[in-house]
């Protein structure tokens, strides 16, 4: 027996460790790509609708038509939510309550008041553009636990792949992949929903993937390496972006360059859809689907002939109720899930990644200077990163979140205070860097960790729960930004300032939120934490 096989491969473990973390690498990418053709994408398919009536009322009845369509699904979803939670008679109930009153508010906020081409439907339209992916991603999100319990942890993962390589060429070339005979603007929101579709089921997937293979020393490490892909994604795109804008103007970018930046996510779709079918599937399926054999080899290979025997049994009887009801370990780990979720969206962190350009432009930067200034962001956000990935084995989960929540919260003060007395220098500059280095070193990798490791195998599939949750509060800070940072009144009254102050309420709200209820997680294997549920 040799000493690899004694202890586990730690080689072994990083390289498909690796692979899986392109997941990640992918979620950023598309996540970011956006950011560098916000401009060219309102001047391409907004600006048009102001000066050309028939078309103006085609996309206006085409955008009510698909924000409905995504109503009856998001409302699809948080019914079948309701079921593995409550039951059948109380989650019918409970179902039919969701909807009625999402009704109310879909039917009298949108149905009935976008009824012509004004600033606010134009900015509405230009918000949910942006943000359509994330419709996506709540679906990809909700139904990751479904393909995670039926194909598997790395079909999964394939399939997301795939979605990624038709997206990035769909929303590239929308008039001639236009499937519907619709609109422009509508193709390219289908494709980026088909995008959305994949971030969703890898932003669940990899993270859990990872956390099934990783040792529990070294897990909070490795599910952070995901995080750190993510943010590695979002600045190899602003990079992409950057020099895509370098060959050309203004006019080019906004008529050719913004669809070669969408194109170029084609090339780590495909690298990771082959990598794919190099790595194997998760020990916990392949116990979960009676392939003992296959598991037990994985499980040497990762934690060595002496520990395999022994986890190969905990695994086993963790798994005796693979789908428990969601509420078996009580109401308040589901809170937990989706309050943690809720926040890391809800301190802002999507509007600075999206709209960096945008907000570097509103102090008063060309769009080359703004792009440049983004990669700055990105960096910040991918250094600190490593930093999380270095400490949260080391000093635990809840320090660092409630360090980051506070920070985070001090420095989005500071810039809407900068926006709001024109200080549109170096203050608003190093509180937008400050601010992305907290989020970095807390809520954006250990949110993560977290989610990976808090719920017990038995009710692992109540994790897409959580990640819809993530989705749905991403899809409401990114598409509510430009309706209320481009709003006549509010920009009169606060100068731009207004939504960066109740991101930095959000921020102290998350760390008293962590600091209260959060327990902490270092240093328990997956199958510990469900005992610490039980009681």
């Amino acid at each position: 027996m040799n000493q690899t096989q004694a202890q586990g491969s730690k080689s072994f473990i990083l390289s498909i460790t690796l692979v899986a973390t392109l997941g990640g690498l992918l979620f950023g990418y598309d996540t970011a790509v956006i950011n560098g053709a916000i401009e060219a994408l309102k001047v391409f398919f907004v600006t048009p609708l102001q000066s050309d009536s028939a078309l103006a009322l085609q996309v206006l009845t085409e955008y009510k038509v698909i924000v409905s369509m995504c109503f009856v699904i998001v409302s699809l979803l948080v019914s079948s939510f309701m079921f593995r939670m409550y039951g059948k008679q109380k989650g019918l109930l409970y179902s039919i309550l969701v909807v009625v009153v999402g009704a109310v508010i879909w039917y009298t906020q949108f149905w009935v008041s976008v009824n012509e081409i004004s600033e606010n439907t134009l900015n509405s339209i230009n918000g949910f553009t942006i943000s359509s992916a994330l419709i996506g991603c709540i679906i990809g999100g909700s139904i990751g636990g479904y393909v995670s319990q039926n194909i598997g942890r790395k079909k999964g993962l394939i399939l997301a792949a795939v979605l990624f390589t038709i997206s990035a060429l769909g929303s590239a070339m929308p008039e001639i992949m236009n499937l519907f005979g619709s609109s422009t603007i509508t193709a390219f929101i289908f494709y980026r929903i088909v995008g959305g579709i994949g971030v969703g089921i890898a932003s669940m997937l990899s993270p859990m993937y990872i956390a099934e293979i990783a040792p529990a020393d070294i897990r909070g490490k490795l599910v952070s390496g995901n995080q750190f892909a993510i943010v590695f994604g979002m600045l190899i795109v602003y990079f992409v972006n950057y020099f895509i804008a370098l060959n050309g103007d203004d006019n080019w970018l906004n008529e050719i360059g913004w669809r070669y930046m969408f194109a170029s996510e084609t090339i780590p779709a495909v690298f990771f859809l082959i990598m794919l079918y190099f790595v194997p599937e998760s020990p916990r399926y392949l116990i979960m689907k009676s392939r003992e054999e296959e598991a037990e080899g994985l499980l040497i290979k990762i934690v060595g002939t002496s520990k395999a025997p022994k986890l190969l049994a905990e695994i086993k009887e963790s798994l005796k109720e693979t789908n428990s009801p969601w509420l078996t370990f009580g109401g308040l780990i589901i809170v937990i899930g989706v309050l943690l979720s809720v926040f890391q969206q809800f301190v802002g962190i999507n509007v600075v990644l999206y709209y960096a350009s945008e907000i570097f432009r509103n102090m008063g930067n060309d769009t080359d200077t703004s792009l440049l200034q983004t990669i700055l962001v990105g960096a910040i956000n991918l250094i600190f990163t490593v930093l999380a990935i270095f400490t949260v084995d080391k000093f635990g989960r809840k320090p660092l979140m409630i360090i980051g929540g506070v920070g985070m919260g001090i420095c989005m003060f500071a810039l809407g205070s900068a926006f709001y007395f024109n200080q549109m220098g170096l203050v608003a500059l190093f509180a937008m860097l400050g601010y992305v280095a907290f989020f970095a070193m807390s809520w954006g990798p250990v949110t993560w960790v977290l989610l990976s490791e808090i719920f017990p195998n038995s009710i692992r599939s109540a994790m897409s729960l959580a990640v819809a949750a993530q989705w749905i509060a991403n899809m409401m800070v990114s598409w509510t930004f430009p309706m209320m940072n481009d709003n006549s009144w509010l920009t009169a009254q606060f100068h731009h300032g207004f939504s960066y102050w109740i991101y930095g309420v959000m921020g102290i709200l998350s760390a008293l939120f962590v600091w209260k209820v959060i327990p902490e997680t270092k240093g328990r294997s997956l199958e510990d934490m469900q005992k610490l549920w039980k009681k």
